[in-house]
């Protein structure tokens, strides 16, 4: 994630034109799922505090195995179990939130995509907190690349322009909304992760396709690391 730029307050108007099928938020029980995640860190703990708030049920994952998890899983608390990578893809809607030395390791073993939705929360950093530097994707936004890694998912960038702390808080923020971007080459999957960000409480911008949109949202993107609020 980024270093903090500072909060910007924006009129709903401002984004009327982007907003992904409108203003309602789906009811809970219509999106309930089953979420898989690859990764285990404070990005994906954080999604996964916010999906079981609203009902859904958790597969987390990382590259050690299920047996490194148990303290994870107990933090988190009941609808969570710890999988496999490959078991935690094989759910309905994946998040793949691992550092981005580690997604080409992440990705390639897996089995084939049987059109599950993939939301890339990744960022293009080389290293560890302290010490990042961006990578190179040679002109392509993240998640092209994570789609190249990943052929038959439905792929979606989101949540990655916010600070880990940021994100941890959710979309409320003193009478206004935090917002929450989305890209997407399929628009249904798109608009699926938008109403799921709805329901964690963030108004959720659509910034297009995956290589524009992506790009615009990603780190050296002018979106990365602001914290966009939006009054109601």
């Amino acid at each position: 994630m980024f270093v903090p730029i500072g909060a910007t307050s924006v009129h709903p108007r401002c984004f009327a034109s982007l907003e992904a099928n409108g203003r309602h938020v789906r009811k809970r029980k219509e999106i309930t799922m089953d979420i898989g995640i690859i990764g285990a860190g404070s990005v994906a703990q954080a999604f996964a505090r916010h999906a079981l708030k609203v009902g859904h049920t958790m597969k987390i994952s990382n590259s050690r195995g299920p047996s490194t998890l148990r303290e994870t899983v107990q933090t988190l608390g009941p609808g969570v179990t710890a999988v496999t990578q490959a078991e935690a893809a094989a759910s309905e809607l994946v998040v793949l939130a691992v550092p981005w030395d580690d997604v080409a390791g992440a990705l390639t073993h897996l089995p084939p995509w049987q059109h599950q939705i993939l939301i890339d929360a990744t960022n293009p950093f080389h290293g560890r907190a302290g010490t990042f530097t961006l990578a190179d994707v040679h002109g392509l936004s993240t998640s092209q690349f994570v789609a190249q890694l990943a052929p038959g998912a439905k792929v979606v960038k989101a949540i990655n322009h916010m600070l880990v702390a940021n994100f941890e808080a959710g979309g409320d923020v003193n009478g206004a909304k935090r917002v929450a971007f989305v890209s997407a080459d399929d628009a249904d999957a798109k608009n699926k992760v938008g109403a799921l960000l709805r329901t964690f409480g963030f108004a959720v911008i659509d910034l297009g396709n995956l290589r524009d949109g992506g790009l615009i949202q990603q780190a050296g993107g002018p979106l990365a690391g602001l914290d966009i609020l939006q009054r109601m």
